[in-house]
């Protein structure tokens, strides 16, 4: 388990994580989300051991991760981290790069694991090709294969596919978070991306002031998300009489006392994006189709 025990932690007498506290269970995934600057990237960097502590303890079950205080070489051998820069080999192959810390003595058992983690990360067409060739978006599934590869019992993850083109982010974000849970590995990701919460966190982490603002389900924080910072994760919401309501949850009907004057209207996909005023205020919500600017609406609000 890890166990985080009132971390504290300045940058040049800058607070920037202040009491940080929460546990993660083996195999468990928490995302850990809040404005930039917030301190995302940090906490994973001092979870790491990258940093000293101001004050507080982490603990991988009874061994405390310490920082280079401590040790000489920043890590351990149980856990990985995979930042935003990747710290990959440039003039080798990508199977090189994945297998390079693999034993050498088991050769078969080596190139099986290296073309399993190929696969989870959709590169195996790529593994002869060498890394200062590739986009950066496959440099980071690179990273992500390595850091899998000596089968760490925890992962930390910055915007683990912030990268990686859409059409593949589906694929490989599941095919990555289903390969975790198979494992037993604990994976703690920071994130500004609701899909990468939604459907695979267990936990959600917020972060605000230097602080943890809610730890929950993410379930419960996107059906009661309580304040604006939660809701804006999720999408586009609106405030209506101290209300936070998504703009998927405003309907239009005949009447009611809520009427709202179209500005604009953004095609979606299978719905346009709305956007109106209401009692002088800018609103948002879903229609089935485009309407055009001045056409008056009435809204009502549904569960």
């Amino acid at each position: 388990m890890l166990n985080v025990k009132n971390l504290t932690f300045s940058y040049n007498k800058t607070p920037v994580l202040t009491d940080i506290s929460f546990k993660a269970k083996p195999g468990e995934h928490v995302a850990i989300i809040g404005e930039s600057g917030s301190g995302k990237s940090t906490l994973l960097k001092v979870l790491y051991g990258e940093y000293d502590l101001d004050k507080g303890h982490t603990y991988w079950h009874d061994q405390e991760i310490l920082g280079p205080k401590h040790n000489l070489v920043v890590g351990y051998d149980f856990m990985k981290y995979v930042a935003q820069e990747f710290d990959l080999m440039p003039f080798i192959t990508v199977a090189e790069n994945i297998g390079k810390f693999l034993s050498r003595f088991y050769p078969e058992e080596k190139a099986r694991r290296t073309a399993e983690l190929m696969e989870v990360v959709e590169l195996t067409k790529f593994a002869n090709i060498k890394v200062k060739t590739l986009s950066g978006g496959q440099k980071q599934r690179v990273a992500l294969a390595r850091a899998l590869a000596k089968q760490p019992e925890i992962i930390l993850l910055d915007e683990p596919f912030s990268h990686i083109d859409n059409f593949k982010k589906q694929s490989l974000r599941r095919n990555v978070f289903k390969y975790l849970k198979n494992n037993n590995v604990t994976c703690i990701v920071a994130t500004h991306d609701k899909e990468d919460v939604l459907g695979f966190a267990d936990r959600m982490i917020v972060l605000n002031n230097n602080k943890i603002a809610v730890n929950n389900l993410p379930e419960t924080l996107y059906k009661n998300p309580n304040t604006p910072l939660i809701a804006s994760f999720f999408g586009e919401f609106n405030v209506i009489n101290d209300n936070i309501i998504y703009a998927n949850q405003l309907k239009i009907v005949k009447q009611s006392n809520l009427k709202a004057t179209v500005l604009c209207s953004y095609f979606k996909g299978h719905f346009y994006l709305i956007e109106g005023l209401l009692n002088n205020e800018k609103v948002f919500f879903e229609a089935s189709k485009k309407y055009t600017e001045g056409t008056e609406l009435f809204l009502k609000i549904i569960d």
